[in-house]
């Protein structure tokens, strides 16, 4: 067994995107590999075989792979819930709520989960892609550190070092984040890969070579900026906007404070019939055929800051004049009559307003929803997949007008005039009967099929084919003991 890890020397350096490329190359070569992220700080989820819960990013990787996503492959998830305090997923199941203090101190249990998930894994793979969080030069959290050069120490594995040359000062990244590390963590850094190039390489070629000389580490090729690459997000929400020329559709949607997976709305921003607009704090709200309310890790504070930022208003002005809403897990929370948290699970105990559009009631409740399921969507009956990551429990008689049945049961809520619309159901846009059905619902009389899910797959090998290109792949495959 070898692992190699793959870190950067900043947050959204390329790590997630070279981890993947690695397991699909892998994988097309005839090897069993599998990712492994030992701590992930991210608001977008996925469901594993095991009924756990793992980062998007990592379930991503484990597609590239070939594999069924596990809780193993992420053994520590950070959902953020303030900007001090967040939940904190052990082994794909919630272990509770801490401070960043007390989270601190507690990562010495976690190490010790985080080596049991990747000796678990090793015990079931011939390679063990690992990737890194942020940097691991972040001197102050250093001590006790799980997430990058601590893991690497412990799984005594390999190191390359990824920097965003797209961003400016790549040089400077390298070889700073190399000087910060301890001589041992600088020994197992065997080199560098070099991200997001544009031009002519042999520009850059000087550069490299002083790069090399200087640290005496190799690069190990550089990259290509890849145009449109469209895979799942780790955690970062782009709020520049997707525009298409003329398109039928235009979809809004709040930017909220603790959004979660909203790589539910990739297939709308594949779309070319869709013009979709993320609106950040602050920002006008613009004229739309339909707006979504996304999944919230906070919903009653994100509640709080939707009405602060005058959405409430322009929902409501959005009814009026004829458009469509839909409410996505947290979103469709908000749909509601009233919003109460009586054990302060997402944050301050207590009950606040809905929006006041579905006759229905949610509670948050201690125990999880984490489920895959399959369905259709009512009444055209066309096929949906996803999966339901939520604490909340709603009733009401808005639910006897169900959106969807899954696995044999009625979900989700249609107002009686068709305009609104809740679902606890995420990824309901991927299959692409049930994104074509669904725009249609949404107003776009011909909308077209887009495959999202067969896009993924074609923009995993699009870019297990870059790394082939570009990279020296036998140098990395000696460095995993394959020759």
């Amino acid at each position: 067994m070898a692992t190699l890890m793959i870190q950067g020397t900043t947050s959204d350096a390329g790590k997630s995107t070279v981890v993947a490329g690695l397991c699909r190359v892998l994988k097309r070569r005839g090897i069993a590999v599998a990712p492994f992220k030992p701590q992930n700080m991210a608001l977008n989820s996925a469901v594993t075989e095991d009924g756990g819960e793992i980062g998007r990013s990592t379930a991503l990787q484990a597609q590239a792979a070939g594999v069924a996503p596990h809780s193993d492959m992420n053994p520590v998830l950070l959902k953020p819930e303030s900007d001090r305090g967040a939940q904190v997923i052990l082994r794909g199941k919630v272990y509770g709520h801490m401070d960043a203090l007390d989270y601190h101190a507690f990562k010495q249990t976690a190490k010790e989960s985080v080596m049991a998930a990747w000796q678990a894994l090793e015990n079931r793979f011939d390679v063990i892609i690992a990737e890194g969080a942020g940097s691991p030069a972040e001197i102050n959290l250093r001590k006790g550190d799980i997430a990058n050069m601590g893991f690497a120490e412990a799984a005594d594995c390999s190191v390359l070092l990824v920097g965003d040359i797209d961003r400016g000062g790549v040089f400077a990244q390298l070889v700073g984040t190399l000087e910060l590390l301890s001589k041992s963590e600088q020994a197992r850094t065997q080199g560098f890969i070099v991200n997001r190039f544009r031009g002519d390489i042999g520009l850059l070629n000087p550069g490299l070579e002083w790069l090399e000389s200087r640290t005496d580490k190799r690069v190990f090729g550089t990259l290509p900026y890849l145009p449109g690459l469209l895979l799942d997000a780790e955690d970062s929400v782009g709020l520049t906007q997707r525009t298409t020329e003329a398109a039928p559709l235009t979809v809004v949607v709040p930017a909220l404070p603790r959004i979660s997976n909203h790589t539910d709305f990739d297939p709308l921003r594949l779309h070319p019939q869709v013009a979709l607009h993320m609106v950040g704090p602050a920002q006008p709200i613009p004229p739309a055929d339909v707006i979504i309310l996304p999944g919230s890790k906070s919903t009653a504070s994100d509640l709080a800051w939707l009405k602060q930022q005058g959405w409430e208003e322009a929902i409501n002005r959005h009814l009026r004049y004829g458009g469509r809403l839909l409410g996505i897990c947290g979103g469709f929370q908000m749909l509601g009559q009233w919003v109460e948290d009586p054990e302060g699970l997402e944050g301050q105990p207590g009950r606040v307003a809905g929006l006041g559009l579905l006759s229905l009631v949610t509670r948050m409740v201690a125990s999880k929803q984490l489920r895959n399921v399959a369905g259709k969507l009512l009444p055209e009956g066309a096929r949906v997949t996803g999966y339901e990551i939520h604490n909340g429990v709603s009733e009401g008689t808005a639910l006897t007008n169900p959106l969807f049945t899954l696995d044999g049961r009625e979900e989700g809520a249609i107002s009686d005039d068709g305009q609104i619309m809740g679902t606890y159901l995420h990824g309901l846009f991927d299959h692409p009967d049930a994104c074509q059905a669904l725009l249609k619902r949404l107003g776009m009389v011909d909308a077209a099929q887009v495959d999202y899910l067969a896009h993924r797959e074609r923009e995993l090998d699009r870019l297990a084919d870059t790394l082939e290109a570009h990279l020296d792949m036998d140098a990395i495959m000696k460095l995993i003991g394959r020759t």
